[in-house]
């Protein structure tokens, strides 16, 4: 997934025997530390290639870790005896929060000794003391969250951002979005120019307010130093569709079309419930169909692509949804590692430096044109 137009990545961070170590936050999940030790227990089984530092209560992980043979000698619990809960708000969690096992994980990223961190926590506190200990990208105004949207695409997904990070974006917040995604999508899909398309209410040039309008302008001036193609404005219905692989939004919009689209397809999944189950040939059909069925409920499994990524800062946080079973945080592990081992922070980094550079000088040379006329 590397390219020759793109900055050479560092080497990935080596744990005891070259593997890539995660940072996991064992606590603040719905499901507890059981499910989490399961999901890192599955992704070991998996990838010879993770090695993981583990906070919590030590003496009810060690109980744990050791009950899972596949992660004999691949784990390091750091003990850490208090919990982020999800009532508890962003800024006591970075006042009063130096204990808990979610600042321990982030700490290990900030210290260098994991590539990247994973937490089921509370998304606000996690954000806030992302950005508070591990800072943001130089040229980065607002960090954003990026999730996976279920898509036509031949991967099966495209991207979104920010879901929730910040509710406002300015016109070179949405353009940085832009490039953050683009090489998400590049790392992470392995889309070598991903297609870029700013949500809107229309698709007209005319439609949308005026930082959507600046953005676009930046946009289009950026296409060959950020490596994507623009797609122009696109609306709510193009979200899963072939016409983009990245869409770029404000957090507040985003957060909106994330949890309409959750509720839209647990409501589609308990009415074709209901339905199957409604009468005798209901229920014969549905066995006559149960391999098609069974593919569909794969497909749409909403933990197959359980983890939104922190973009923007120095250092990479995958954000598990806090209801992960072991499943779901196996799948934020699997994501956080094919980031790791790609290096695409460190290219990233580069990106957003100089396609935002570009974009600012493009812009200043069209307000410079704009005045002499």
């Amino acid at each position: 997934m590397t390219s020759e137009n793109d900055p050479a990545p560092e080497a990935p961070k080596p744990g005891t025997s070259g593997c890539i170590v995660i940072s996991v936050d064992a606590m603040g999940g719905d499901q507890g530390p059981a499910a989490v030790v399961g999901g890192m227990a599955d992704a070991a089984e998996k990838n010879p290639e993770i090695e993981f530092i583990l906070h919590g209560p030590e003496p009810l992980l060690r109980g744990l870790v050791t009950a899972r043979p596949s992660l004999s000698g691949r784990c390091i619990i750091r003990h850490a005896d208090g919990i982020v809960t999800m009532e508890d708000k962003p800024g006591q969690v970075m006042r009063n929060g130096q204990d808990t096992s979610m600042w321990s994980a982030i700490e290990s990223v900030r210290n260098h000794e994991a590539t990247v961190a994973v937490s089921c926590g509370n998304t606000g506190a996690l954000m806030a003391l992302s950005v508070i200990r591990l800072r943001k990208l130089p040229g980065v105004n607002r960090p954003a969250i990026a999730c996976l949207w279920p898509s036509r695409n031949a991967g099966g997904f495209n991207v979104m951002l920010d879901v929730g990070a910040d509710i406002k974006a300015e016109a070179q917040d949405l353009l940085q979005y832009a490039l953050m995604g683009a090489s998400y999508a590049r790392n992470g899909l392995g889309i070598e120019r991903p297609r870029v398309g700013l949500l809107n209410v229309g698709t007209e040039d005319h439609k949308g307010g005026a930082e959507l309008k600046a953005a676009q302008d930046l946009l289009m001036a950026s296409t060959e130093t950020g490596r994507f193609d623009y797609a122009g404005f696109v609306e709510g219905s193009d979200l899963p569709s072939t016409k983009v692989d990245v869409i770029v939004t404000d957090g507040f919009t985003g957060n909106i079309a994330l949890k309409t689209g959750e509720g839209t397809a647990k409501l589609v999944g308990d009415f074709l419930k209901e339905a199957l189950n409604a009468g005798l040939m209901s229920r014969l059909g549905a066995l006559l169909a149960m391999g098609s069925l069974k593919q569909l409920r794969q497909r749409i499994d909403p933990r197959r692509v359980n983890g939104g990524v922190f973009l923007g800062l120095n250092g990479t946080v995958v954000k598990s949804h806090g209801s992960a079973d072991a499943t779901g945080v196996s799948a934020a592990l699997k994501l956080a590692f094919r980031l790791a081992k790609s290096g695409y922070q460190e290219r990233l980094a580069a990106r957003v430096a100089s396609a935002a550079q570009a974009g600012q000088d493009a812009a200043a040379k069209g307000e410079q044109g704009g005045n002499s006329e």
